[in-house]
């Protein structure tokens, strides 16, 4: 199968959950600087989503331009990514809301392992399949990345659950290693 509908369909679930965390935000109830106050932590864990979001649309671009062809098997593997990203705007706002507490925080970071596994599973099903173009693989410091940022993930879990801001600066951690997409090979 031709790898464009893939891509498109993917395209669009992602435009979908932007456009469905911006709707979850809530304007202040006043219009004084100090009403921002009580919106705070809602705009910066959309803003963090916002660029996860991001990250994982930059690199799915990336990692298609390698691809010519899917199959069957690597459309599953792209629909069980797209799963974990859709739970995003969900786990969005429930930390938002709660930053200070341990359980969303904790869920935002289950979310966020699962999203990087399942690109991962994404990216290898797309190679074991043939379904790239020759070329070399990917560099060893883009698998370090990779995991890394799987093993940051697990850990700011039960950081969230000790202390859900330790797991909140383990999140954005890793965001600011994957702002540099992965590079075409």
């Amino acid at each position: 199968m031709n790898k464009v509908r893939l891509e498109a369909f993917s395209d669009g679930v992602i435009a979908i959950i932007i456009t469905i965390m911006v709707l979850e935000l809530k304007t202040p109830h006043g219009a004084a600087p100090h009403d921002l106050a009580p919106v705070l932590p809602v705009m910066l864990r959309y803003l963090l989503s916002f660029i996860y979001v991001g990250i994982y649309w930059i690199n799915h671009h990336y990692l298609f331009d390698k691809v010519q062809k899917v199959d069957g098997v690597a459309m599953w593997a792209n629909l069980h990514l797209l799963f974990w990203i859709s739970l995003i705007p969900f786990v969005t706002a429930w930390a938002g809301e709660h930053p200070f507490d341990s359980v969303p925080v904790a869920m935002y970071g289950v979310v966020l392992l699962m999203c990087s596994i399942g690109f991962v599973v994404l990216d290898e099903v797309l190679r074991r399949r043939g379904a790239m173009h020759s070329g070399p693989a990917h560099p060893s410091w883009m698998e370090r990345k990779n995991l890394a940022s799987m093993l940051l993930y697990a850990l700011a879990i039960p950081l969230a659950l000790w202390y859900a801001p330790a797991g909140s600066a383990v999140h954005v951690i890793v965001a600011l290693l994957w702002l540099r997409p992965r590079a075409p090979a």
